[in-house]
């Protein structure tokens, strides 16, 4: 048996291995089975702790990112608060680094059981979101299907596709999610937030995540939102942006560029899972 945390950050959801000690084999296909919600644990994602490599700089965690559909990506940032917030408790500290592959993570503890992660710099340039054509990424028309959304793209360590919308509950989100992360634009695929801007302070996004469909909360998606609203002149550079499962504060630091997400990392349950069960169940 091998064990496991079931944590989440406002309703996006985890199993959280910790491999620093063992290590953990978890393939793409073992991901997937795990994160099933009817014959697994369930999860939008499947995180594991491992040792940080001489690359990471002194980070004192190395965080590996599965989605749902298996499929391992570059950043998390819901996750980032849930292992910063193991790793701090263990350590007695109120802050941490965390290696991800998306870049590192620095984390502090921001008082009241919540969790500050500094996600680093945007990424707005084409070639890096990565977008299949040049394209300006402040804002550009793309046809869905005949279609025409009008989409900011950057990338916060994954990529990011950001349509802003009069209503955001009333998008049919099942439906245009699925069609933009797939579309030809996006070669990597792309995580698609619908947002409103309710006042230069307050935002309202709701979430299609690349590889783990409609989540309740993608702290990524919050920051990139918070960004965009920014670089389009809709919202201030400090926000609250408030997703089904809750709200986060995201802070564009004007001194370096930094993007400061803060918000709750909880502790659902501890657990054991057979992991050559699930292999066989493949």
């Amino acid at each position: 048996m091998t064990a496991f945390l079931k944590m989440h950050g406002l309703g996006n959801d985890f199993a959280v291995f910790d491999a620093r000690a063992s290590g953990l084999a978890l393939d793409p296909a073992v991901a997937r089975a795990i994160a099933d919600r009817r014959t697994g644990v369930g999860c939008d994602q499947v995180i594991v702790i491992g040792r940080p490599q001489k690359s990471d700089h002194g980070a004192d965690a190395r965080m590996r990112i599965f989605n749902a559909d298996g499929g391992e990506v570059e950043s998390c940032g819901n996750a980032a608060r849930c292992v910063a917030r193991l790793l701090m408790e263990e350590a007695d500290r109120d802050t941490v680094s965390i290696a991800t592959l998306g870049g590192p993570l620095l984390c502090f503890d921001a008082g009241g059981g919540l969790v500050t992660v500094d996600m680093g710099a945007p990424e707005f340039t084409w070639q890096k979101i990565p977008l299949a054509e040049a394209a300006d990424t402040n804002g550009f028309a793309l046809d869905v299907d005949g279609t025409e959304y009008f989409v900011s793209a950057l990338s916060v360590g994954n990529p990011h596709a950001v349509v802003f919308v009069e209503d955001a509950e009333m998008i049919p989100l099942a439906d245009i999610g699925p069609r933009i992360e797939h579309h030809a634009m996006f070669p990597r695929r792309v995580n698609v937030e619908f947002v409103s801007v309710r006042s230069p302070a307050r935002l309202r996004m709701r979430v299609w995540e690349r590889g783990a469909g409609i989540t309740r909360a993608c702290g990524t998606g919050a920051c990139a939102s918070a960004v965009a609203a920014a670089r389009r002149g809709l919202a201030g550079r400090q926000v609250e942006v408030t997703l089904d499962g809750g709200t986060l504060h995201v802070e564009w630091r004007e001194s370096d560029g930094h993007i400061l997400m803060t918000g709750p990392a909880t502790l659902s349950y501890r657990g054991e899972v057979e992991l050559l069960a699930l292999e066989g169940a493949r």
